[in-house]
């Protein structure tokens, strides 16, 4: 790997469900700025993988997490026209309650909201979060 190529970072995100609804945030930075995901993001020097997850849907959309599981791993890697790596995430994936709150788009969530399964064909998903919701939460 060329020197000037970026190192993975490590990130954490969290499927969480409300009945039917599934809790998801619009991204408002890159990678993948405008599109709807699970909430999460990246993990801080020393911190447990559960604890950041915990941390990053609070700090996103104001709600509280209970009974975290692991789930999946998922990495995206963007690049730019040329080939070069512009990022590279390897984001854990963990399936967990919501213990109380109502979404509020805070930190960097454009927007938070619960959103049916019906309406989840409506919005841009990023490609991770409709795998994710596909095979986890029949979506």
């Amino acid at each position: 790997m060329p020197r000037d190529e970026p190192k993975p970072i490590l990130g954490v995100s969290v499927l969480l469900r409300r009945g039917e609804r599934v809790l998801l945030v619009k991204r408002a930075r890159a990678p993948l700025r405008g599109r709807w995901a699970l909430p999460g993001g990246k993990v801080e020097p020393g911190e447990r993988l559960a604890d950041a997850a915990e941390r990053e849907v609070r700090e996103e959309t104001g709600i509280a997490v209970d009974n975290l599981r692991l789930i999946d791993v998922a990495e995206i890697i963007d690049r730019a026209d040329g080939g070069d790596v512009r990022s590279h995430h390897v984001v854990v994936v963990y399936e967990g309650e919501a213990r109380s709150g109502t979404p509020a788009a805070a930190d960097d969530a454009a927007e938070a909201r619960w959103v049916e399964p019906a309406n989840l064909k409506e919005i841009a998903l990023t490609e991770d979060t409709a795998r994710v919701l596909a095979r986890f939460a029949g979506a």
